[in-house]
């Protein structure tokens, strides 16, 4: 590996971001920050600096849409201020805990500058991710596009050095929309499907050896899981009869873990951000407890 992991100066952010997000429940401001919240509680400890982004908490006012998107101007205030505390700090590598996928964007970006575009990104997801106003209006499927210089143009103006193609691969996108397949073939990204990391696979790792990348960013989207094992997902959700028509993930546990080990044990993970994270059963304990007045 490139750099001394011993030297790297990290920043730990904890992004409780759902404005971007998609959700189906009859509170839809609070399963993304629980679920943010418990994945930063979660984590080992750690002597880095630790950092909470700003977001507004859900009212239960109607969603304001804005350039056909659900709210922009409060996503670009996010991102903004995310992208203000990483300067600050000015690390060498960013953990995020998120939140919805948009967590991903203002990090990356810095990283892609602060490496100069010689800059990996293993994009760890059911979706790809390259959607645009056009076809949806939760911008949390946008972010790989704003982070290219596509998808919600507002959100991609906030992107000084956009990502090249060449720089990404798609891990665990298997189904998609035509919509999303057009914005692949065009930007012509590499995908590795589900079947090349289960039961041993190294395709992602292969992908890095073979662009001799020394250092790489890594999103997580945990719905690239199987919602039949692991339940704390969008799709996985108790509460609606019937979810939104799209691809599930097919992975396992084991399989995200030995992909992101493999990764680490030959390059510099320089960034890290885990979105998607919906604990059902976490937020309906909570919920309970809240409504027993001798608890408070």
């Amino acid at each position: 590996m490139s750099q001394d992991q011993s030297e790297m100066k990290t920043l730990r952010l904890l992004f409780p971001q759902w404005q971007g997000g998609y959700d189906e429940s009859e509170f839809p401001g609070q399963i993304y920050p629980l679920g943010a919240r418990l994945l930063a509680w979660l984590a080992p400890k750690s002597e880095a600096p630790f950092v909470e982004i700003p977001v507004e908490a859900w009212t239960g006012a109607e969603a304001p849409k804005e350039g056909g998107v659900f709210y922009r101007q409060e996503i670009l205030r996010q991102m903004r201020a995310a992208r203000n505390i990483i300067d600050a700090h000015a690390p060498d590598r960013v953990l995020t805990f998120g939140g919805d996928c948009l967590i991903s964007q203002a990090p990356f970006a810095y990283l892609n500058e602060r490496y100069d575009g010689k800059l990996g990104i293993i994009w760890i997801d059911a979706h790809p991710d390259v959607t645009t106003p056009k076809d949806f209006d939760h911008a949390h499927a946008m972010v790989l596009g704003n982070l290219l210089g596509d998808g919600e143009p507002l959100m991609a103006g906030e992107v000084k050095k956009p990502c090249k193609p060449e720089q990404v691969a798609l891990v665990g996108v298997d189904g998609v929309f035509p919509h999303e397949r057009e914005a692949m073939d065009r930007f012509g990204l590499r995908v590795i499907p589900s079947k090349d990391i289960m039961n041993g696979g190294d395709a992602a790792a292969a992908w890095i050896r073979e662009k001799g990348f020394a250092r790489v960013a890594i999103h997580l989207d945990l719905d690239v899981l199987d919602p039949t094992i692991f339940r704390s997902l969008l799709f996985a959700n108790p509460h609606v009869g019937e979810h939104i028509e799209s691809e599930h993930g097919k992975t396992r546990m084991h399989d995200i873990g030995r992909v992101l080990k493999d990764i680490a044990a030959q390059v510099d993970v320089v960034g890290m951000s885990f979105a998607e994270y919906m604990p059902w059963d976490a937020l309906s304990l909570k919920k309970m407890l809240s409504e027993l007045s001798f608890m408070k």
